[in-house]
């Protein structure tokens, strides 16, 4: 049995905000994490130094429209770069050959440098290695007859907390978690109901020596009706590592059993020409097989972005004890990185300020 003040289940990027929130405060965070590192959907792609060149999870901000992002950027002085949009996109799908156009930009969309992984890293910097246990699924919260809550995990002891705050995706929550009898049933209605942003999606980053395409006066932006990637944009990194991303198209039943990697190099071929023939890797990261990230009922449902939640996701329940926090929780930037920010961030502060109460 391990006992703690405060546990956070999930070290994805609302976790790693509440922990890093909550180890400020003078709380010393106690994180279980179902996988084997942090970050959640923030996952970087290294190079063969370890060096993250690009982004398999989410990768943009907008600092002049996200305060939460820019105070959180300035604090722990990561700098961006902007998304690279210079020269025309390319329209696939839309005549019987592909065609240049020039798309609205989109202002104010940039970059961490480095990825969100620098981000996540930097919230765990201060935190000492004996604060992560990895590998360890919660299956169960219950309410001891003293107050605090009983953590059960797949493996290892339970874990004892005066507080909990679960930093998961809420229908991953809502299907994998069994919550105290005692919890209102509208909040397990409302984690069921939230969907979880891109969970259900699959990227691909194809990387080449050069970025051919800047050269003809193309953006890397591609915008297609017949895929596999419905849209594609400039991925190179600030140190110039060059590379495309798109997103997939394929169906997740169909992605299961064939190989995308040819299918994808035609039809960067087919709209930016012979050069794209010949990449130096494709690495396809799908969220949709990570059961840690998407539930069953992400999978079955076509993709939408999460409205905000119902207020019950963002407040405290069990007296102050247990606490919800994930992009998907936020009322603001619902789903996105500024949203796990906002997320991780007001749930470990409302749990410091309740914990007179349940001391």
């Amino acid at each position: 049995m391990i006992e703690t003040e405060l546990a956070i289940v999930g070290a994805g990027l609302a976790g790693m905000t509440a922990a890093r929130t909550a180890f400020d405060a003078g709380t010393r965070p106690l994180i279980l994490e179902a996988g084997h590192r942090i970050g959640g959907r923030i996952e970087g792609l290294p190079d063969a130094d370890g060096r993250v060149v690009g982004d398999l999870g989410p990768s943009w901000v907008w600092p002049a429209f996200q305060p939460g992002i820019q105070r959180w950027l300035d604090r722990l002085d990561l700098p961006v770069f902007d998304q690279y949009e210079h020269g025309d996109a390319v329209l696939d799908g839309f005549a019987p050959t592909p065609m240049r156009h020039q798309l609205p930009g989109q202002f104010g969309m940039a970059r961490i440098v480095g990825g969100p992984s620098r981000l996540v890293e930097a919230m765990a910097a201060p935190l000492d290695a004996g604060c992560f246990h990895y590998g360890s699924p919660v299956e169960s919260i219950r309410q001891r007859d003293d107050g605090r809550l009983e953590v059960h995990r797949q493996s290892g002891p339970p874990v004892i907390a005066g507080q909990v705050l679960v930093a998961a995706p809420p229908r991953r929550v809502a299907e994998r978690i069994t919550l105290p009898a005692s919890i209102d049933p509208g909040l397990h209605r409302a984690l069921a109901g939230q969907s979880t942003w891109m969970a259900a999606q699959a990227k691909a980053i194809i990387q080449y020596a050069h970025p051919f395409w800047r050269d003809a006066g193309l953006s890397g932006r591609i915008a297609s009706r017949v895929g596999p990637l419905f849209e594609a944009h400039d991925h190179t990194s600030a140190e110039g590592d060059a590379a495309l991303f798109g997103f997939i198209s394929t169906p997740l039943s169909e992605r299961r059993e064939r190989s995308l990697e040819q299918p994808i190099i035609d039809q960067l071929t087919r709209c930016l020409g012979p050069q794209a023939a010949q990449p130096d890797a494709v690495v396809i990261r799908d969220w949709a097989m990570d059961d840690t990230v998407c539930s069953e009922a992400d999978r079955r449902e076509p993709p939408a972005h999460p409205s905000v939640g119902p207020a019950t996701l963002r407040a405290p329940h069990l007296g102050g004890r247990l606490w919800f926090c994930a992009a998907e929780t936020a009322d603001q930037s619902t789903g996105l990185l500024e949203g796990a920010l906002l997320a991780g961030e007001a749930a470990a502060r409302g749990a410091l300020e309740q914990r007179p109460q349940v001391a």
